[in-house]
């Protein structure tokens, strides 16, 4: 399913796209040539596992300070840490999906005005959720949990894995202990989505810079069904994909054009990746009656596409009104301006093209979407590919300073993710 070298070169920040097709032919090819849709087995689990035990672990110490924290915070102020953790706001739609279902048709409008349907929600974590409580003692809550924290595992390791292959084991592990310091890595241990589809994400992505095609697409279909963003990998499978056939039709005729069967590979992949997000979205169409039934759910929850004049506004307000001049509207303000920033800075590092564009279609959404600005930073926290200029930059530095910076980010928070739990109001 894969093809290319196990490895890249250190120098990566000159690795493009191109790489995943025209890499240097393998010595042990029999006609001197590598497939682009077949090449050298993946390493076993278990020797994978030892290389990426010091992101694991650096990852699980950093989000272990964040709930430690959050558990001795939320004891002085007499609240329940699982409460906290697994029985609030989105957390609390999962839940009833899983109990209920999903609903037949937009409920009529509460008391705010809003017609608020289950449907805005996609299937996968639900759907997970039912599934380990159905085979487990684990209540529904219990569950969600344990997928979330479980996944945050996977993500960072698939974080560690997208490092290592760009630039070395080092940038990998700072890279995933970076992703679990993030203003808003809370949920990354709360029964949200965030953890499940940045594993997805992650693990996409890398099958993408290894050329194993058809995994990228099953992985990036799976994400469809997880979050409304789902179509942000389904555009990189796919743009990649479509640059790799390209440049094989421009070697057309050449010795080492690669075979057919490797071409079905690449095809495959990106015929998979975008088939997650649809069948939601036409799923919710069709129980709608209506072709535009699930746009029409986003819109009663007053998510819509303006071209980021809300988003804008808000920012000035920051500025400009002090009634919205808050910490976390700041810290918001800040992220925003911040991820702007460093896709600059990833594109002027040439960061493979499926990376940016997933990076890109990601930041975009966010910024151009009306509604929930209190949510934009968590919005981004799937976007890892942003940290790498700071990772890179960490890892670079001497091994006291990186502790010194991933110890203090790490404790820093926390201590915002408590306050984003017990002192802010609306959802982390």
């Amino acid at each position: 399913m894969c093809a290319g070298p196990g490895r890249l070169p250190p120098n990566s920040l000159r690795y493009e796209l191109r790489m995943s097709m025209d890499s240097a032919p393998s010595p042990s090819s029999a006609s001197g040539a590598e497939p682009v849709g077949a090449g050298p087995a993946l390493p076993g689990v278990g020797v994978a596992l030892r290389a990426a035990a010091p992101a694991l672990l650096g990852y699980a110490a950093v989000r272990l300070t964040g709930v430690a924290v959050l558990a001795w915070w939320a004891a002085e102020r007499g609240e329940d840490l699982s409460v906290l953790l697994g029985h609030r706001w989105d957390s609390l739609w999962y839940l009833g999906i899983v109990q209920h279902g999903y609903d037949a048709e937009i409920p009529p409008p509460g008391a705010g005005g809003q017609a608020l349907s289950n449907l805005a929600f996609f299937p996968l974590y639900p759907g997970l959720i039912w599934a380990v409580s159905h085979v487990s003692p684990l209540s529904a809550a219990a569950a969600g949990l344990l997928i979330s924290w479980v996944c945050s595992l996977a993500a960072a390791w698939g974080i560690f894995a997208v490092g290592r292959t760009l630039h070395d084991r080092r940038t990998g592990v700072v890279l995933a202990m970076l992703w679990g310091v993030t203003p808003h890595a809370l949920t990354e241990s709360m029964a949200y989505t965030e953890p499940v589809f940045t594993a997805l994400v992650a693990w996409s992505l890398h099958s993408v810079l290894k050329r194993c095609w058809v995994s990228a697409g099953v992985l990036s279909l799976l994400a469809g069904l997880t979050r409304p963003t789902g179509f942000a990998p389904a555009a990189a499978v796919v743009l990649a994909a479509a640059t790799a056939l390209w440049q094989q039709r421009r070697r057309a005729g050449a010795a080492d054009t690669p075979s057919a069967e490797a071409s079905w590979r690449v095809l495959a992949g990106a015929a998979l990746a975008p088939l997650g997000w649809l069948a939601y979205v036409g799923w919710v169409g069709v129980r709608l009656h209506r072709w535009d039934g699930y746009f029409l759910v986003q819109k009663e929850w007053g998510s819509t596409v303006d071209g980021g004049s809300y988003t804008l506004q808000h920012v000035v307000d920051v500025f400009t009104g002090p009634q919205n001049a808050g910490l976390v509207y700041v810290e918001i303000t800040a992220t925003l301006a911040l991820s702007v920033v460093l896709l600059v800075l990833c594109a002027l590092d040439r960061v493979p093209a499926p990376l940016l564009t997933y990076t890109a279609v990601t930041l975009v959404v966010t910024l151009a979407g009306a509604g929930y600005f209190h949510a934009k930073s968590r919005f981004l926290i799937p976007a890892f590919p942003l940290l790498l200029p700071v990772a890179l930059g960490i890892a670079r530095t001497s091994k006291a300073r990186a502790a010194t910076v991933l110890g203090s980010s790490a404790l820093l928070s926390a201590l915002y993710g408590g306050h984003l739990a017990l002192v802010w109001t609306h959802s982390p």
